[in-house]
């Protein structure tokens, strides 16, 4: 099945039978010493809700953190006391993206981060309302990697105003977290991303529609390029969700 759509004036192409799916699968990858993923069945009485176990279904028990156990999507809720739902900040989940790759630089003090200057680089002039961040090298130990005390990669707070700038409204990245794994609580891009200062207060303009999803996967299979993004979340009320981003190549119709 295909649809046609148009974004700038422009006339674009999608298979919607040819979905790119760059989520990683919930307790593949883990973050920030969260603790393991476990499924397992629920116990009552003399019923076990495994059907290897007898029972006429399967009917298990999930426990997991959402930030540190694969592909998630937050809302400024995750820096918030207020903890806004990411089930009713997101309202629409189609979007024109634009994937890029990014290199990453090394401070002198070890980190490895993006900076605005290389992601000024690779970005189009004219961004869409999201972007899909993959950084180089993109090397298949990203679905499974334990990042915990590993001071991962991360985005420096210019170039996520860089973003910001640019009207960007939902950052998709490879990465456990846009900021530091340890930075004494600054979390310095996600509170430039949505608009908060030091007191997590609104600062102008209300940006609670924006999200970020980190710890995606986007194959090298995938061009950078356009592509439409369908960003798909669990109803959960709270600050984050485990999510599946699916992207569609955009072609443009002649």
């Amino acid at each position: 099945m295909e649809i046609l759509l148009t974004h700038l004036n422009i006339k674009y192409r999608a298979n919607l039978n040819q979905p790119i799916d760059i989520s990683i699968p919930t307790g593949q990858v883990k973050c920030f010493y969260a603790p393991d993923f476990t499924a397992t069945p629920f116990v009552s009485g003399d019923f076990i809700g495994a059907v290897k176990k007898g029972a006429p279904v399967n009917f298990f028990n999930v426990h997991f953190n959402p930030h540190g156990n694969g592909t998630h999507t937050e809302s400024l809720g995750h820096i918030t006391s207020r903890q806004e739902s990411i089930n009713t900040s997101l309202k629409t989940f189609h979007f024109i993206s634009s994937l890029v790759s990014v290199k990453l630089e090394k401070k002198k003090n070890g980190d490895q981060v993006i900076t605005r200057e290389t992601l000024k680089k690779s970005c189009p002039e004219i961004l869409p309302k999201a972007i899909i961040i993959r950084t180089k090298p993109n090397r298949k130990s990203k679905l499974t990697k334990d990042y915990s005390g590993t001071n991962p990669p991360y985005l420096d707070k210019k170039a996520m105003q860089f973003l910001v700038d640019k009207g960007v409204e939902h950052v998709l990245i490879d990465l456990p977290s846009v900021d530091r794994e340890v930075d004494k609580g600054k979390l310095a891009s996600h509170h430039v991303f949505w608009g908060l200062d030091k007191q997590k207060k609104s600062k102008g303009k209300s940006r609670k529609h924006c999200t970020i999803t980190e710890m995606i996967f986007v194959d090298n299979t995938a061009k950078d390029g356009m592509y439409l993004l369908n960003l798909q979340i669990a109803p959960f009320n709270l600050d984050a969700s485990p999510s599946k981003p699916i992207i569609y190549e955009l072609k443009n119709v002649q």
